[in-house]
């Protein structure tokens, strides 16, 4: 392929040179397990405890709060799991909203079916839930509070500073899925009254297959994985000290660019976002317009099936997605998409487009010229189009 743009960031990031620099010597010559006691072991263990004390700082948080995972489906079936197995004995009831991740709405599922009740709060159009909301639905056996920093298919932010004061005044644990927001924007559990958040390196441009859980001091719950002693016999396993690493490199790099990142992006965003609604009739902007993430842009395009489009845009070198790529081979339309109001036949529309540091406006106005040209041509084959053409001399807005 001549021309690659790769716009789905949301799915994952590449790995950046230098991070794979840092975990090159512990694929090789320190290779040795950290839980080992012999002298080779202690250069792989500092690393280890080197890397959490870097992403502890970035979340403002202890380095013993920090709890290394596979990722961020890890990280949530631990909160909802144990919390729920944890605080059984104080209730059974657990608030989340319609537009999480499912790795959090599979585990409710999962928790409703061995005899917990889940409260699914509803979002505005825009995919917001309220403080107001979320309080409301607070009862005297409510054990915990799961909604998501961002979400990973149209970008807005939720009020999590609001939500976790609301927690923390009712005594409720307050868990937050990080996985799209962690290194893309500032987040500091203490100021936020976060109980617990999950993350995953692969969304920062570190490696896949890690990730790392923040609990609380004050949180105590049972371990997820049985077996070793790993993790303060929280979490057992062999450590993957290379992911590990990485991940915190990567980490602390997205940190350090993190103000530069938001401007530049955001200011992408805003532009591509314009120039989609201004120029593709009957196009739909899906998501906060302020409150969402800088490198987010979800829109939905009517009379065209999402799929259509993304086989048409890879065919031109670009890369997208229509929702999660976690349920790119569902048929079903977007359960996000679907909350915030939008019938199935616009759901089905839909095109996700997120950037990195490394895309360019140059990108961006090809992406946005060959949407025109794909979205024109899709439009030419579909009967409902035409039948539309036909009933509105003056065409509809969406």
């Amino acid at each position: 392929m001549d021309k690659l743009i790769y716009l789905d960031n949301a799915a994952t990031t590449s790995l950046k040179p230098e991070v794979l620099q840092t975990m090159m010597p512990y694929l090789q010559e320190n290779y040795a397990n950290p839980s080992s006691v012999y002298g080779f072991a202690q250069e792989a263990k500092k690393a280890l405890e080197d890397s959490r004390e870097t992403i502890a700082e970035i979340l403002g948080a202890k380095p013993k709060e920090i709890y290394f995972t596979s990722g961020g489906s890890e990280g949530d079936n631990w909160a909802l799991q144990g919390a729920a197995e944890q605080l059984q004995d104080k209730g059974k009831h657990i608030i989340t909203t319609k537009i999480e991740h499912h790795a959090v709405l599979h585990t409710c599922e999962y928790l409703e079916k061995k005899g917990y009740e889940v409260t699914y709060l509803d979002v505005d159009e825009n995919g917001l839930v309220t403080p107001e909301q979320v309080e409301q639905a607070i009862r005297p056996d409510t054990i915990l509070i799961s909604i998501m920093f961002a979400n990973n298919e149209i970008g807005t932010i939720e009020p999590i500073g609001q939500i976790g004061e609301i927690a923390q005044k009712h005594n409720v644990l307050f868990h937050t899925d990080a996985v799209q927001a962690f290194a893309h924007i500032p987040i500091n559990v203490e100021d936020l009254h976060i109980d617990m958040l999950s993350a995953s390196g692969h969304k920062f441009h570190g490696p896949k297959g890690v990730g790392f859980f923040y609990m609380s001091e004050k949180v105590r719950l049972g371990a997820l994985i049985h077996g070793g002693a790993q993790e303060r016999s929280r979490r057992a396993g062999t450590y993957n000290v290379a992911g590990i690493v990485g991940m915190a490199a990567a980490a602390k790099a997205a940190a350090g660019e993190m103000e530069e990142n938001i401007r530049k992006q955001t200011e992408l965003r805003d532009y591509t976002i314009q120039r989609i609604l201004e120029e593709v009739p009957h196009a739909r902007l899906n998501g906060d317009r302020v409150k969402r993430l800088p490198n987010n842009i979800n829109i939905c395009f009517r009379f065209i099936e999402g799929e259509s489009m993304l086989i048409m845009l890879d065919q031109k070198g670009i890369c997208g997605s229509s929702g999660s790529a976690c349920t790119s081979g569902s048929l079903d339309p977007s359960h996000v998409l679907l909350a915030i109001g939008l019938p199935h036949e616009i759901a089905h529309g839909s095109l996700r487009l997120t950037l990195s540091d490394e895309t360019t406006k140059e990108d961006l106005d090809y992406v946005v010229d060959s949407i025109k040209g794909i979205v024109e041509r899709l439009r030419s084959m579909s009967p409902l189009y035409a039948d539309f053409i036909k009933e509105n001399e003056t065409p509809l807005q969406v």
